[in-house]
């Protein structure tokens, strides 16, 4: 009977073992056309990889590592946050891996490379990192002389330095179910609207670039000024400035559903409201962004669950593999979010008035 290994894959495929074992364990070296021929073999022959194997020669290799785990947030500032469930996956994959991780928030306005005497740099410049895993956005000049000195994979933001792996969410394509569910629910005239942040912000983009896909798709009409804290250009509005104008558009304009970019604009958004006589989601429906627990009191928001735990896993496999192969193309993975139905939309009210 002819045995079911490496060596017979790579025989029915003409290709060399080596080949074949660098794709089943998938090495970025490999071509993803060469991966997936490989991978379709080994099924069609019933071949099953050891994994004991792989993760001992892997953990082995790893055990030295440390790597720094920076939060673009200050330490106290974690109401309605999701880097506590990133942190999470990381911690449970390092430990797998059997990496040691160093943790350190940093307010990004404050985090400048010039600053040499920050410990962040210190960490760097003597080689006690060999690795960093980047949480929320970071100026670029920074997130340069990072990824110059080490490793780096960025987690929810992207950058263009060309060395930098991107673990993200699919933000386009979870708004676009965001307003086709509102659609369902009988909405026409449907905003977006965002917080402004001090650094960063391309999630905003490419969550508000989904919204204005579904808006072509589904046939509604897009209106600018349905939009709050998106165009470079447009004023920079507070919560509390977000709140009454969202307020206006609903009794002046008779829009009565919003696209919020994160749940934590979501739920303040929710409470604004109501202090405002606008009731959620009787008079106007609202979705949000993370799939985070709601605040005491209030009604859980119809959302996108990202998986963060996953997302943190993801981040600390992939540094790894660009701290093993530095010069490797670069990778960005997208991970889809879930559809998590709250009690924050509903049909339009029978009422409005609409110009």
């Amino acid at each position: 009977m002819t045995a079911i290994n490496q060596d017979l894959i790579a025989t029915r495929l003409n290709i060399s073992r080596t080949t074949v074992s660098r794709s089943l364990a998938n090495h970025p070296a490999i071509s993803a056309e060469t991966r997936a021929k490989v991978l379709s073999m080994a099924e069609e022959l019933g071949y099953r990889q050891s994994p004991g194997r792989a993760t001992r020669r892997h953990t082995k290799s790893a055990r030295s590592l440390t790597i720094g785990v920076l939060i673009g947030i200050p330490a106290e500032n974690v109401v309605m946050a999701t880097f506590p469930h990133i942190l999470k996956g990381i911690r449970e994959r390092a430990e797998v891996e059997r990496v040691k991780v160093d943790v350190y928030y940093q307010s990004p306005g404050d985090f400048h490379p010039e600053e040499s005497r920050q410990s962040v740099f210190r960490h760097i410049r003597n080689g006690d990192w060999r690795g960093t895993i980047l949480i929320y956005p970071f100026a670029e000049a920074a997130v340069e002389m990072i990824s110059k000195k080490i490793s780096t994979v960025s987690v929810l933001e992207s950058y263009s330095q060309p060395g930098i792996d991107i673990i993200d969410t699919d933000d386009a394509s979870a708004t676009l179910a965001l307003v086709e569910n509102l659609h369902a629910a009988g909405h026409r005239r449907i905003g977006f609207v965002s917080w402004t942040y001090q650094i960063g912000g391309h999630w905003v983009a490419r969550r508000f670039s989904g919204y204005v896909e579904a808006l072509f798709v589904l046939g509604l009409e897009f209106h600018p000024e349905w939009v709050f804290n998106v165009h470079k250009n447009s004023p920079r509005l507070t919560p509390t400035q977000v709140a009454d104008a969202v307020a206006e558009k609903y009794k002046n304009s008779g829009i009565t559903a919003w696209v919020c970019a994160a749940d934590h604009v979501a739920y303040p958004l929710m409470q604004d409201l109501q202090a405002k006589g606008i009731r959620v989601p009787e008079d106007c429906s609202i979705t949000g962004f993370d799939g985070l627990e709601p605040p005491t009191g209030l009604r859980r928001v119809t959302s996108m669950r990202v998986p963060h735990e996953h997302i943190g896993s993801s981040a600390v496999t992939r540094l790894i593999n660009r701290i093993e192969h530095p010069a490797a193309p670069r990778r960005k993975i997208l991970v889809e979010a879930q559809l998590t139905l709250g009690e924050t939309v509903v049909a339009p009210p029978q009422n409005i008035i609409t110009p």
